[in-house]
């Protein structure tokens, strides 16, 4: 497993740690190591657990690639709204442990989970993109609007507004806030408490509660890349 993703399996439950320099950027080459690491979790049959370094899930995908051209722009984020919906549809439950800041990608991550546990501090969370001068992707909108209340859909999208951890439980960015020395075990909690759930069930239910959004996010990916046709 590439060092981008640490993937650590005890017990059917996968963490996979970020691991990509002080923001965890997001960058082709973890998404490739995201991909691999989902398939590993898949044939292990694992509730999965994804979290970041203390103080940071990640700060988005790498301005590097992101500003080299609008090719390059393009296959990140195509790569990017890809690996969302693969989560959103994986067969086994996912947990985001948000052990901080969740801008951009990283706050997607969020909102591609299946429960999502954050920390108290003086962390920012949401979608940063049009404070840095970038126009919301359709697939970034239509994963937003689906995942979050309306009133914070729109000051998050349209107003770039970043929310503090007790703000994102409220916004719909996550579902529960611990003090930072709990998160792993919370975690680990709520792992072994999904491993009882039947996964048949689970990805059969799942599939069809997130049918019109996948349905929509299959669009949405063949619109953004038009945009940057």
């Amino acid at each position: 497993m590439s060092e981008l993703i640490n993937y650590h399996l005890d017990d059917g439950i996968a963490t996979l740690t970020l691991n990509n320099g002080k923001v965890n950027a997001i960058s082709p080459d973890v998404i490739a190591a995201f991909n691999s690491a989902l398939d590993r979790a898949k044939e292990d049959r694992a509730v999965v657990i994804v979290t970041g370094q203390p103080g940071i899930l990640s700060g988005g995908y790498d301005l590097k690639v992101m500003t080299s051209s609008p090719q390059a722009a393009m296959a990140l984020v195509t790569a990017g709204s890809t690996l969302a919906r693969r989560l959103l549809s994986h067969p086994y439950p996912i947990i985001v442990a948000c052990p901080g800041h969740a801008v951009a990608k990283g706050a997607f991550l969020l909102l591609s989970a299946d429960y999502r546990i954050g920390v108290e501090g003086p962390f920012s969370i949401g979608l940063n993109e049009v404070q840095i001068g970038m126009t919301m992707h359709h697939a970034g909108i239509e994963l937003a609007r689906d995942r979050l209340g309306k009133a914070a859909f729109h000051r998050s999208v349209i107003n770039g507004e970043m929310f503090d951890p007790t703000g994102a439980v409220e916004a719909g960015f996550l579902d529960k806030v611990v003090p930072a020395e709990q998160l792993a075990e919370t975690a680990l909690a709520a792992a072994r408490q999904l491993k009882k759930i039947n996964m048949n069930a689970h990805k059969n239910t799942k599939l069809k509660v997130r049918k019109a959004l996948l349905e929509t996010l299959d669009d949405a990916i063949i619109r953004d890349q038009e945009h940057f046709a």
